[in-house]
């Protein structure tokens, strides 16, 4: 798919992304559910389908100006009995932010277990960036670690934080932004808290949008929104994941998880 033909097919309005990605998974596809673990920064849900464990992770999404006590997870403690197409389908859209970290965990698991027909390839979404906005204008949704070292190397660098610090925007600037941006950069976890679908449409046809975070689903149907690069991650090893997830763990201290990044054809 050329630049051209991207710009004629993105942002497909007759479906949310949740729905055409479970869409596109074989139907037989389904895993019961072995273990959901929801940790203060990463959500990990745990599949098995005959003797293989598939994981999926999203990052935590906390409930904000919220009473002590009040449920943020309906069945929780039971979630182990439905089959991740359940968890997917019935909690990814939630209404309650830890919901949807659980529901698109499970997309995850499950995608990790179907074939994606796409080649993936092991690269540090922080340095392909680096590569790939050299001199460039780029706009970053999302904090990550590797800001300022992305600063240095690219020309402009805008970052757009909901909660911004020191010289990050608030979110509010994305219209301005975003369009001037020939790099942008927006993290998965857009599609948990509801922004993605507008903050697509600000990106320039010619731009190369770029999805990252372990959040990130690694399925092609993003591609027909607009979305060239795919950098999300791979659960090889659930039980040291959920070890890190349980013990409070960060990105940073995550083992047993290989950063990947998958490549619309004809992406410049």
């Amino acid at each position: 798919m050329g630049d051209e033909e991207k710009s004629q097919n993105a942002y497909p309005a007759d479906k949310p992304v949740l729905t055409k990605v479970l869409e596109s998974l074989p139907p037989e596809l389904d895993l019961k559910a072995e273990a959901v673990w929801v940790g203060v920064h990463w959500t990990l849900v745990v599949g098995r389908l005959g003797g293989q464990t598939y994981g999926g992770l999203a990052s935590t999404q906390m409930p904000v100006h919220q009473a002590h006590g009040q449920i943020d997870v309906v069945g929780a403690g039971e979630l182990q009995r439905h089959t991740l197409r359940w968890l997917a389908g019935n909690l990814a859209a939630s209404e309650r932010p830890m919901e949807t970290s659980i529901g698109w965990a499970a997309v995850n698991a499950l995608l990790a277990a179907a074939d994606p027909g796409y080649r993936m390839q092991e690269i540090n979404a922080g340095e392909l960036l680096i590569e790939r906005g050299r001199g460039k204008r780029v706009a970053l949704v999302g904090h990550f670690p590797f800001i300022e070292r992305l600063r240095e190397a690219v020309g402009t660098l805008w970052v757009l934080e909901l909660r911004p610090t020191g010289s990050e925007l608030p979110a509010e600037a994305a219209p301005e932004v975003m369009p001037q941006a020939d790099v942008v950069a927006i993290t998965g976890t857009t599609l948990l808290n509801g922004t993605f679908d507008g903050l697509i449409r600000l990106c320039r046809p010619d731009a190369l949008v770029v999805m990252l975070g372990p959040t990130t689903p690694l399925s092609p149907v993003l591609f027909d929104y607009g979305v060239d690069v795919l950098a999300g991650a791979r659960v090889d090893d659930p039980d040291t994941v959920l070890r890190v997830v349980g013990q409070g763990g960060n990105l940073r201290q995550m083992r047993g998880v290989r950063l990947v990044t998958m490549t619309r054809e004809g992406a410049k």
